[in-house]
């Protein structure tokens, strides 16, 4: 029998290593969860709903067979794309809600994940410093978006909706599907916004909203957000932050060493919304987002009429304040608990942050003092852009190419998975690199260091990257 001082003392750990005690967990919750079912009184399966065992094994070890066709998005040597799985504590809180699989559009399609939404999304709102708030959760980053150039829309129509050049090109797309008109603008040498360019196009009054990004998924970029907040104030328009990356690093914006600028992020604040991905840096399994208003007037513009729901409580019905309806309260239940664990401070869930900041800083300076390789440009926040040092950008292409694929093709255990960019000769040339452009565009190398246990491995790391080029005849 497991003690209440050893079950304390017990850790439960991410990855392979915490396998044993996931399952225990996930084992206990199915029991748990079916020990409530029973409460309401036994009955009989439909015989319809029965799968023979045998072929349930058949079918499952197929499906763990084709999962292995998956890259190692745990693994320190994935740092490619913006991938990791989630927590344990996330797991476990989406699998024991998602036995009961409630639906959070309405409160009598789940009370109790409904309320813990309510919680969750009231935590992130202090997180960005929102005294009141309007929010949900979304089933990605696209949708909180979508919301908030809707809300955009309907608060100036006919106005149009700028955002930077590098902005996830969602912005573009969404102005589109809105019937809006969505304006580019240009950036500097670093990916940010170039406060000139939107303050030229603030000058002709034409401008309802301002899309800021904390955190461009190309290049981590954190646009100036105050002062752009304070161009927008000037010139009457609302800002829009797509924080969809970069919000959590919000619990490390402190100037300090291993942390990001404070300026853009406490800036959140002073803003009309704000989107982030509790999918990425949040721990969470897909699909998770959230947008926020810091008006709870604007849900005047979600207003509709529906007979058959909203009938059991007076209390606000998260459906009321969704473009979306059907949404699953597991992905609440799972935010949730992991809050509870990892709560939304410098100690708690930016402890985690931490470690991928440093290690992007580290190799930085790895990289700098490399001849091998160049750096592109200064990581902001813990995306890592670098090439091989070539005369040409169709070298530096080829080179790029060849990594990209050799790291894939080694064994399992020497595997290493990273990520290339695409960039222009004008690119180049603002970020003071010099090149001869012999082709239009090239590719240069990407990594994400969004994995905490990266840290450790950047000597590592930089060293694969170095042999894997020296086999290069890019």
């Amino acid at each position: 029998m497991v003690t209440a001082s050893q079950t304390a003392s017990r850790l439960l750990r991410s990855g392979p290593a915490g396998a044993a005690e996931l399952g225990e967990q996930l084992q206990a919750a199915v029991a748990e969860m079916a020990g409530w079912m029973d409460e309401y009184g036994d009955f009989s399966p439909h015989p319809s709903l029965d799968v023979e065992v045998g072929a349930l094994e058949r079918a499952a070890d197929e499906l763990r067979t084709r999962l292995r066709e998956n890259y190692p998005f745990f693994h320190p040597r994935y740092i490619g794309q913006m991938l990791k799985p989630p927590h344990p504590v996330a797991v476990i809180g989406y699998v024991t809600a998602m036995l009961v699989n409630p639906n959070n559009h309405a409160l009598d399609g789940g009370p109790a994940t409904a309320r813990m939404e309510k919680e969750v999304v009231s935590q992130l709102a202090a997180m960005f410093g929102f005294d009141q708030h309007l929010g949900h959760l979304t089933s990605s980053g696209t949708i909180a978006n979508l919301e908030a150039l809707f809300v955009a829309r309907e608060t100036h129509p006919g106005k149009v909706v700028a955002y930077s050049a590098d902005a996830h090109y969602t912005h573009a797309r969404m102005c589109r599907l809105l019937g809006v008109d969505g304006r580019a603008v240009r950036t500097v040498a670093d990916g940010t916004m170039d406060l000139q360019a939107l303050k030229e196009l603030l000058r002709t009054g034409a401008v309802g909203t301002v899309v800021a990004t904390t955190g461009t998924t190309g290049l981590g970029a954190v646009d100036p957000v105050h002062q752009i907040v304070a161009l927008c104030r000037r010139y009457g328009a609302r800002v829009h932050v797509d924080a969809a990356y970069g919000g959590f690093f919000r619990l490390i914006a402190d100037d300090g060493a291993d942390g990001v600028a404070a300026a853009p992020f406490t800036a959140i604040a002073d803003c009309d919304s704000v989107v982030i991905d509790p999918h990425k840096h949040g721990l969470q399994p897909y699909g998770c987002g959230a947008v926020l208003f810091k008006d709870p007037g604007v849900a005047r513009h979600y207003l509709h009429d529906s007979p058959y729901t909203y009938f059991t409580s007076d209390e606000l019905h998260l459906g009321e304040i969704s473009l979306e309806c059907s949404r699953a309260g597991a992905a609440a239940a799972a935010l949730w608990l992991t809050l509870r664990l990892l709560p939304l401070t410098p100690e708690g869930l930016g402890a985690v942050l931490r470690p991928g900041r440093r290690a992007a800083l580290a190799w930085s300076r790895h990289i700098a003092a490399s001849e091998q390789l160049s750096l592109y440009q200064h990581p902001q926040l813990d995306i890592l852009t670098y090439y091989p040092t070539r005369d040409r950008l169709s070298q530096v292409d080829r080179a790029s190419a060849h990594l990209l694929a050799r790291g894939m093709q080694l064994p399992p255990a020497q595997s290493l998975f990273v990520a290339t960019y695409s960039v222009d000769a004008a690119a180049l040339a603002a970020r003071g690199h010099r090149l001869v452009a012999d082709v239009p565009h090239g590719r240069i190398l990407r990594s994400v260091l969004m994995k905490p246990e990266t840290e450790q491995h950047i000597p590592s790391l930089h060293q694969q990257v170095l042999d894997l080029l020296g086999d290069s005849q890019g």
